[in-house]
């Protein structure tokens, strides 16, 4: 079961509020972020969010021309994850001051190392 902070070791106003308030401009910055990837071969398109999340997906009427769906797949997926390592680099960019000094995109979990890292900061711990 979770133990929550007591009056006396909680974090105070003046903190709570300071996160608050970098967390809530990161969320407004992240809702802004689109990344456009395109396929070597320039016959498909793909736009995603922050978070990863497939946003728009253009095809080229060209990929008819050899109508192979293995490998039309293969090049959706690999222009998605490029898109999307670019969005985490983008992300990683707008957080990096709320993360230990050796943080990397690559050994970053987006979503609540800033978070954590901000908190022990307020409170004096350093993570």
């Amino acid at each position: 079961m979770p133990t929550f902070p007591t009056e006396a070791s909680a974090m105070d106003e003046v903190d709570y509020r300071q996160v608050a308030d970098e967390v809530t401009g990161i969320q407004r910055k992240m809702a802004d972020i689109r990344v456009v990837a395109e396929s070597a071969d320039g016959l498909v398109r793909v736009t995603v969010g922050a978070r990863g999340e497939l946003l728009g997906l253009l095809l080229d009427p060209r990929i008819y021309r050899n109508p192979d769906a293995d490998a039309l797949a293969s090049t959706i997926a690999q222009t998605v994850r490029r898109a999307v390592r670019q969005a985490q680099e983008e992300v990683f960019v707008l957080v990096r001051r709320f993360l230990p000094a050796d943080a990397t995109p690559a050994s970053t979990d987006l979503d609540f190392d800033p978070l954590l890292t901000a908190l022990d900061r307020a409170r004096g711990a350093v993570r």
